[in-house]
């Protein structure tokens, strides 16, 4: 248990206790006294959590990512170039099996496959460009 929540126990024991010691004249007044306890506990733990997650996004920022995945267009060369950089080296293999099992028909298929990969990944970057740059303009 946390020490948080010990301290809640004491006090509702506490509350309690006053309780029994002065009757239930007394009951409602002590349950809210309670109560607000517990108030002022759930806002300073939510306070602290809303100030942590603020912090972990001002550090994101700072970093220089964007905490929505939203990054300006030159951001995406690097995602680019390595993907582009993958597809070559696995075409080597590719181009030899296909080759192998279906000769020149099989490396055109095979390239063309490649090539749509790589174009399909470069217009997908593109797009979200597009659409983020028209949301921001409001169009």
């Amino acid at each position: 248990m946390e020490p948080r929540d010990t301290e809640l126990e004491k006090e509702l024991d506490a509350t309690l206790q006053a309780r029994r010691e002065l009757g239930t004249e007394y009951e409602s007044a002590l349950i809210e006294s309670f109560l607000e306890k517990v108030e002022q506990r759930l806002d300073a733990t939510v306070d602290r959590r809303v100030r942590r997650q603020v912090a972990e996004q001002q550090m994101i920022v700072a970093r220089g990512a964007h905490p929505g995945g939203d990054r300006p267009a030159g951001e995406h060369f690097g995602e680019r170039f390595g993907f582009a950089i993958i597809s070559m080296v696995l075409a080597i293999p590719l181009s030899a099996i296909s080759v192998v099992n279906a000769g020149l028909a099989g490396l055109a298929v095979t390239w063309a496959g490649i090539v749509g990969v790589n174009t399909a990944h470069s217009l997908r970057g593109v797009s979200r460009r597009r659409l983020h740059r028209d949301g921001a303009d409001g169009v």
